[in-house]
């Protein structure tokens, strides 16, 4: 996945803001029990965004390693409820948080 952005032509007045493209690359390892319940464990690098000023590097290139769990739990034939947990594992700029989740799910049409 790749995020980019378009440049601020009006930063502070007359100034522009220029920033690069932020690559993404994930991974999961997907279990699923023959009851319906499933769990995975995930992993998400991010590198780049570095961004300049009227041309002027900023020095602040972003490198983020996150990684993760899922387990999600069928209630019914139509509703379930997901549990995730996530943390920053290397953070050069950006992203070091912790991150816990619960959804309640509604699938549409015949469920499961």
């Amino acid at each position: 996945r790749r995020t980019f952005y378009t440049d601020n032509n009006e930063f502070l007045g007359d100034h522009t803001l220029s920033q690069n493209p932020i690559y993404q690359v994930q991974g999961h390892l997907i279990y699923a029990f023959s009851n319906g319940v499933w769990a995975s464990l995930d992993t998400t690098y991010f590198a780049g965004g570095s961004s300049s000023v009227d041309g002027v590097g900023n020095h602040d290139f972003q490198e983020n390693t996150r990684y993760g769990c899922t387990l999600t739990l069928p209630l019914n034939r139509n509703h379930s409820l997901k549990l995730n947990a996530s943390n920053g594992g290397h953070t050069r700029t950006g992203s070091e948080y912790d991150a816990i989740g619960i959804v309640w799910q509604y699938r549409f049409g015949g469920g499961l």
